[in-house]
């Protein structure tokens, strides 16, 4: 789990170019990295990529932070396997989701598990709003097509393919659940070993589909650098953010994400979005940008 942001000195806006840099840079090579993971799916299927992607960012971070240099108890363990667990779950779901359904509606989606998470915690009822935005945004994507009848009427979304992006949403949801019950652990050692039970979970899935194809060196290449953008190079941005931006800050730029999913979607997949699908993206984006200063708020006020 990443650790958790610090207080920004009051030292100008100078200060905050770096790290909103950072997080807005990881945010474009999480969303770049999964829109061309896309184009691996012919060769070795949306399992095998994803063994693809979590193997090589297990092997990866771990290398990077060897964290077999700290003692491990048997409840730090048995936390970090079900945190591990649910992370490769949420992968494989994903990327199998995004067989059927677009980049940009898949992560909005997926987001809204840990909308879900934030807002059922809360007790204020200024957060009724961004419950009721977000529930737009699904009936905008969910609901048959007599909501969004007429010119520009959105796609039915596969049920196979929403089927799994809502259990990816589920398992984000679990993630942070379990994330926060690892917070006690160094970052480093948490998401390394996190990662490695994940590669374990998502590995007999992808092998049993992709098969040989895997050892391809041409595909072992392609599946490096999807791991590298859409995961080891975003979390180490992301470290960096974390440790200079205010929370508020941080949340309301990272729900920027569904939008810039859907951008990378449009201009490497070509995928496009009817209006009322990017009425509810936007719905998502908004609903998790109010919510996130919402807690900030309430934090100061406590």
């Amino acid at each position: 789990m990443p650790a958790r942001p610090v207080p920004l000195r009051r030292s100008g806006g100078a200060s905050l170019v770096l790290p909103v840099g950072a997080l807005v840079a990881g945010i474009v090579s999480l969303c770049v990295g999964t829109a061309f993971a896309k184009h691996l799916f012919p060769a070795v299927g949306a399992a095998g990529t994803t063994a693809y992607r979590v193997g090589f960012a297990a092997l990866l971070l771990c290398a990077v932070w060897r964290p077999w240099r700290w003692r491990l108890s048997g409840r730090d363990a048995g936390t970090l396997a079900l945190y591990g667990a649910v992370l490769g779950a949420m992968n494989l779901l994903f990327y199998l989701s995004l067989r059927t359904i677009p980049l940009g509606i898949a992560v909005a989606i997926e987001f809204t598990g840990p909308l879900a998470v934030a807002l059922l915690a809360s007790r204020r009822l200024a957060d009724v709003l961004w419950v009721g935005l977000a529930a737009l945004g699904l009936a905008l994507l969910l609901l048959p097509g007599w909501l969004t009848a007429g010119p520009g009427a959105m796609r039915p979304l596969d049920p196979t393919g929403l089927a799994c992006v809502l259990g990816a949403a589920l398992c984000w949801a679990l993630y942070i659940v379990f994330g926060q019950q690892a917070g006690r652990l160094h970052g480093g050692q948490a998401v390394s070993l996190g990662l490695g039970v994940a590669a374990l979970v998502v590995l007999p899935a992808g092998i049993a589909e992709a098969g040989a194809a895997l050892l391809d060196p041409r595909l072992i290449g392609l599946g490096l650098a999807v791991a590298i953008l859409s995961s080891a190079l975003p979390y180490s941005l992301e470290m960096v953010a974390l440790k200079r931006l205010p929370r508020q800050t941080f949340g309301v730029l990272l729900s920027l994400e569904p939008a810039i999913a859907a951008l990378a979607g449009l201009a490497i997949l070509s995928e496009r979005l009817s209006l009322p699908e990017g009425c509810a993206i936007a719905c998502i984006v908004a609903a998790s940008a109010g919510s996130t200063v919402s807690a900030a708020r309430a934090r100061r006020a406590d």
